[in-house]
């Protein structure tokens, strides 16, 4: 805990007043949390009692709960396409919201397969604003002494389109780091990044990669904490230092910049920055021109308290490459947010990765919940009015998918995330991100999502642990060219000892354990059916993810945003990992399976 002159919080001891406040507003808005969410319901309807949309159910300007759940649908974003495409098109009439849509934020370009735009107003900077000012308050109680030092945040913006209706359309992160809240934002001493805010705002990836890595070098021993947005991001960043750092020790040496650095902006930040330093050069080209990179980022940083990373859902799998590269540095997750909207932060930032949980901030948005259950269709349509539950009902253990209505103009939006409660600070729930609530692989009446998919590869990761070997990333693909049809994965591997590399029959086992793993739907056509054939397995070379990466961001995907996709059907996409590919591997066996139910 932090110590000195501490000032007394229900979280903890806060360590300054500033501190203080931030702890006492979560602690009083998480003790009313139902009576927050029926004041922002209540605002919601009101400001946008005039629109199109509300009008079209008839609310009459009610903004009571009972009216807004009886007459209003639960909805996806196929539903609201005919609306969003017409603001995209100019349309400036109050069709989803009375204040104007100020932009377009844009998802993932991988998540469920599409871009999608999410309406946005002016206003949403400020909530999203209030809770990460939320976020240094909480880590404070938790690491001590961050106002001695800086962060190393990889952070990079995407240059925005524009609809034909001339809305910018761009990353929630790209969307936030160019705006005044950002750019402009007051010194907080437990809040200073190393990069400089030209090296973050500068469009082109190398370029900002390059000398946000070298700021960072430059100011290594004052770095108390390295992040990204997401655990891959900081992956990314320790490559390109494999790939870079002769160039880097060079400029470091000499106190001359790299000449592919051309923005003129960025040249000249640099410029004030850069020194010659013969002795830090020295040190980085010793520590980096070593075989062994385990350690690396302590060697090179070596007063780092925590990586501040997204490792919950799919990224998980990123953590044991993130230890060998750290050397078991703890994983910071802090918040809980999408382009939708921002929902809540991690009270308890320094646990273990698997057992993060999210306490819902409820003034962000009115939160409802559905349940959901594993086993079930869960087919609910306008119809069938939806059984949704109130942030304060939700009940610990069980799984719901969230439901939001925002103050941008989405009402009773599914979000498609499925979360798990594991308890409640005062009266605001907290949940364990679970999964998207997308289906990755089908061949016949199987349904594989990324949840299991994941599990199957952790399984399959038990037989490499003898050769120190781990899958550095993968991705998946229903091949319905065979018959039976089956499913491919495709493993990128880190053997840390090529004497001992996993053999092929290591390999093939892997498949079946895979295999193993996966539901009994599709065990069941493995070994009853014959309606899917064996599980395969591609190794392809070293670097692969890296060139699938920089193929994503050649055709608009936010290196911020950018994840992995755990499956992948795009031609291109597939032509590039199979002429990567080094063995193919087929699970030598079937799995078990029985028509018994488990219990």
């Amino acid at each position: 805990m932090a110590v000195g002159s501490a000032i007394s919080s229900p979280l903890g001891p806060a360590s300054c007043d500033k501190d203080a406040k931030a702890l006492q507003f979560v602690e009083e808005t998480t003790r009313n949390a139902d009576l927050v969410q029926e004041r922002v319901l209540a605002e919601i309807l009101a400001r946008n009692a005039n629109t199109e949309y509300l009008k079209r159910f008839n609310l009459n300007g009610a903004t009571d709960r009972d009216s807004f759940k009886s007459k209003l649908p639960m909805i996806t974003y196929e539903d609201l396409q005919p609306e969003i495409q017409r603001i995209a098109n100019g349309d400036r009439s109050p069709i989803l919201s009375a204040h104007p849509i100020s932009e377009f934020l844009t998802s993932s370009g991988t998540s469920a397969g599409e871009r999608k735009l999410m309406p946005t107003i002016q206003e949403e900077l400020d909530r999203r604003q209030l809770l990460y000012s939320l976020l240094m308050p909480v880590m404070n109680l938790y690491v001590p002494g961050l106002d001695k030092g800086k962060g190393l945040y990889f952070l990079f913006v995407k240059s925005e389109t524009k609809t034909p209706g001339g809305l910018l359309a761009r990353p929630v992160l790209t969307s936030y780091y160019k705006s005044e809240h950002f750019k402009t934002r007051p010194y907080d001493p437990y809040n200073v990044y190393t990069s400089p805010n030209e090296a973050i705002l500068c469009p082109d990836s190398f370029q900002s990669m390059y000398t946000q890595m070298l700021c960072g070098l430059i100011q290594r021993n004052q770095v108390l904490r390295l992040g990204a947005v997401f655990a891959s991001g900081l992956l990314r960043a320790i490559r390109f230092l494999q790939l870079n750092w002769t160039q880097l020790v060079h400029d470091l040496k000499t106190g001359t910049l790299n000449p592919r650095i051309t923005d003129p902006v960025l040249k000249e930040t640099m410029t004030r920055i850069l020194k010659p330093d013969p002795e830090m050069s020295n040190f980085i080209s010793r520590e980096c021109s070593k075989e062994d990179w385990e350690g690396i980022l302590t060697r090179i940083w070596p007063n780092t308290k925590y990586l501040d990373v997204i490792v919950t859902g799919a990224m998980a799998q990123y953590i044991p490459t993130l230890d060998y590269y750290s050397g078991g540095l703890p994983l910071a997750c802090t918040m809980y947010a999408s382009s939708e909207c921002y929902f809540g932060l991690n009270l308890n930032p320094m646990c273990k990765p698997s057992e993060v949980s999210y306490t819902i901030m409820p003034n962000m948005a009115y939160f409802e919940f559905l349940p959901h259950d594993p086993n079930s269709a869960g087919c609910t349509t306008r119809d069938s009015p939806p059984k949704l539950v109130d942030l304060v009902d939700v009940e610990v253990g069980k799984e719901y998918e969230l439901v939001i209505t925002t103050y941008a103009g989405l009402c009773r939006y599914r979000v498609g995330d499925i979360l798990r409660v594991t308890g409640f600070h005062n009266s605001a729930p907290q949940f364990h991100f679970v999964r998207r609530k997308n289906v990755l692989l089908s061949i016949d009446s199987d349904k594989t999502d990324e949840a299991e998919l994941q599990k199957a590869v952790e399984n399959a990761l038990q037989l490499l642990k003898e050769f120190n070997t781990s899958v550095v990333e993968y991705t998946s693909y229903a091949d319905t060219k065979t018959i039976p049809g089956h499913y491919v994965i495709y493993w990128e591997l880190l053997v840390k000892d090529s004497a001992n590399s996993p053999s092929e029959e290591v390999l093939s086992r892997c498949c079946l354990a895979m295999e193993e793993s996966l539901n009994s739907v599709y065990r069941q056509g493995r070994v009853a059916d014959n309606s899917i054939g064996p599980l395969e397995i591609r190794v392809v070379k070293n670097g692969t993810f890296e060139e699938l990466m920089d193929y994503a961001i050649s055709r608009g995907a936010s290196i911020n945003q950018y994840k992995v996709p755990r499956c992948v059907n795009f031609t291109p996409i597939m032509e590039l990992l199979d002429s990567r590919v080094i063995s193919t591997h087929f699970s030598p066996a079937l799995p078990r399976w029985t028509p018994e139910r488990k219990r």
